[in-house]
């Protein structure tokens, strides 16, 4: 088996993962990097505000309602951007590294089971060689005996 080198250049470092983006002063750490993984479809949509209503309408008298939910803040945001930013983050070099993965993996199990294919492999022919031997033996065993019965039965 290969030593694994320390430093491999066909694996991207973090560095190359994740681009730094030009970046208002303004904008939160979360714009700060820009990393597109997944597509738009599957990617985390923006929270909507609750609908409220209308002050001029009354709740019914017979029904208990919760308190409004808080409107998200902006740390509430800033999380949710974070969280968003590492899901995205994680989903790209697990990506990256798939394909790694499998070719080193595919190369292990190869050379482990390298010598154990070649035993296999090894016995399955020495088993072949005596079925065969046996079954040549009976075959021209019985040919010899119906031989020689077909000669006794022509003399008598």
């Amino acid at each position: 088996m290969t030593p694994t080198p320390a430093y491999d250049e066909s694996i991207p470092v973090l560095t190359e993962v994740v681009a730094e983006a030009a970046v208002p002063a303004d904008a939160g750490p979360a714009e700060a990097l820009s990393v597109e993984v997944l597509p738009a479809e599957a990617q985390p949509a923006e929270v909507a505000p609750a609908e409220v209503p209308p002050a001029d309408v009354a709740p019914a008298a017979d029904t208990v309602e919760a308190a409004p939910a808080a409107a998200p803040t902006a740390e509430d945001h800033e999380n949710n951007a974070w969280q968003a930013l590492e899901e995205r983050l994680v989903a790209r070099v697990l990506d990256r590294l798939q394909d790694r993965v499998e070719l080193t993996l595919e190369d292990q199990i190869r050379t482990s089971l390298a010598p154990v294919l070649d035993h296999v492999a090894t016995r399955l022919a020495a088993e072949l060689r005596d079925g065969l031997r046996h079954t040549v033996e009976q075959v021209v065993s019985r040919a010899v005996s119906q031989e020689l019965a077909h000669l006794k039965s022509r003399t008598s």
